[in-house]
């Protein structure tokens, strides 16, 4: 099998233009002292779309591989997410939501990249700046701190 320059180029592309959308998702979350920041966005945006062209390389003519290699991506980031999660007993709050759900973003915006729809991952970023960084002051505002939810109450008993 003889080296194909051609097709490592377009890989070139589209695993750069994963890696530099993670981390614009990154770089805000790294702004914000979150312990996920930009290499970690980074790294995962560029794995999912190492997944995804993969999976398309592999397929042999399976309509469907590529949609499998997706869902098994969406689903396996998780793990690395929920490990972004802690809850404080000691002050009835949980972190690290937000910074576990832009994980799981990037994933995404990985694997939109992989598939070579730029589109989609320029629009994605794009929301996700706006959500992460342009809505913290409102956020903050209306007392719903970034990365922190109070955990519910326990119910009352009025006997």
């Amino acid at each position: 099998m003889e080296f194909d320059w051609q097709l490592a180029g377009g890989y070139l592309l589209r695993l750069a233009v994963a890696t530099m959308a993670g981390g614009v998702i990154g770089f805000e979350r790294e702004r914000g002292g979150h312990w996920a920041g930009l290499r970690t966005h980074m790294v995962v945006a560029l794995g999912s779309a190492t997944f995804v062209l993969l999976g398309s390389s592999v397929a042999d003519g399976d309509p469907n591989a590529g949609a499998r290699v997706v869902q098994g991506v969406a689903a396996g980031i998780g793990f690395l997410g929920a490990g972004t999660i802690l809850k404080l007993d000691h002050r009835e709050k949980i972190k690290g939501l937000t910074t576990a759900s832009s994980i799981w973003l990037a994933a995404a915006v990985g694997a939109v990249a992989g598939l070579g729809r730029y589109e989609l991952m320029a629009v994605s970023v794009l929301m996700a700046v706006i959500v992460l960084a342009v809505l913290r002051p409102l956020s903050r505002r209306i007392g719903d701190e970034e990365d922190h939810h109070r955990s519910p109450q326990p119910p009352v008993d009025l006997k």
